[in-house]
């Protein structure tokens, strides 16, 4: 499979080498799978997990996605040994081609049309809290502590889109304090503060069935709403009202607006099929 592909693509046969994959109702789950060592991200994850979400513009059966680990933790985040050690010894210019390609995953989270849904347990920091924030929606376990470690590593918080996306989540000050100090939060806070959208006892089953309402939902219109939330950052209000016009009148084009209405004549239930 290309990294751009140009027509539909079905990732039923989708088998990644540094993660695991699973499709079922539409439902993709992502697993990081090192647990013996909390599930730690490699040159190599970064890359194909960067590909895969990019590629997944043009799947054809993959309606949401969620991400997870395995092993009761999310990520450990960049590899010590893998990662860290071989960076200190880098040239700038291969630092700075590392660098942006993990940001490159964080962008193809953001901009693949899917719905993507962190299920986070027990471990989530330094690049896996990243990930974690790229998600669409993010649900916790109690056991779930979250931290931007970078600067315990002698770096500086605004890695992997942190100083953009984190206060938008949280707010100004208390991601202000997360980034410099590296410190963890709780489950409970990260609820408290936005980060989490709920905590549950059963996260990755929750994330999953959540999922699922969205993959039966109207997937273009969702796909048009996660591209407005993210272009609407920079706008006017009058910008915003004017691409909101464009895009829903778009969305009124589709045969699922269609089919929304005649099940509603109907007294049915709209089956929608994300065209």
């Amino acid at each position: 499979m290309s990294a751009l592909t140009l027509t539909e693509t079905s990732f039923a046969d989708y088998r990644p080498e540094h993660f695991l994959w699973e499709l079922a109702d539409g439902v993709a789950t992502v697993t990081l799978s090192r647990p013996e060592r909390k599930n730690p991200l490699t040159f190599e994850s970064y890359a194909e997990l960067r590909d895969l979400f990019r590629e997944l513009v043009y799947a054809a059966d993959v309606r949401a996605v969620v991400v997870t680990g395995a092993g009761g933790n999310f990520s450990s985040g960049g590899d010590v040994h893998d990662i860290i050690g071989p960076l200190t010894g880098s040239r700038m210019k291969d630092l700075l081609g590392f660098t942006r390609m993990t940001g490159d995953l964080v962008g193809a989270i953001r901009k693949c049309p899917q719905p993507v849904i962190a299920a986070v347990d027990g471990v989530c920091v330094g690049a896996g809290a990243a990930m974690a924030m790229a998600c669409d929606l993010r649900l916790g376990s109690s056991a779930a502590k979250v931290a931007f470690l970078f600067v315990r590593v002698g770096l500086a918080g605004c890695d992997m889109g942190a100083c953009a996306l984190l206060p938008r989540i949280v707010g100004m000050g208390r991601a202000s304090e997360l980034l410099f100090t590296g410190r963890s939060m709780s489950a409970e806070e990260g609820e408290r503060w936005g980060f989490f959208n709920r905590l549950s006892e059963d996260v990755l089953s929750d994330a999953q069935d959540t999922a699922r309402r969205l993959a039966r939902g109207p997937t273009f219109a969702h796909g048009m709403t996660k591209t407005m939330l993210g272009q609407e950052w920079t706008f006017t209000l009058e910008q915003a009202l004017e691409a909101e016009a464009q895009a829903q009148a778009i969305c009124m084009a589709t045969e699922d607006f269609r089919r929304a209405y005649e099940a509603f004549v109907a007294k049915a239930k709209p089956t929608f099929e994300g065209n």
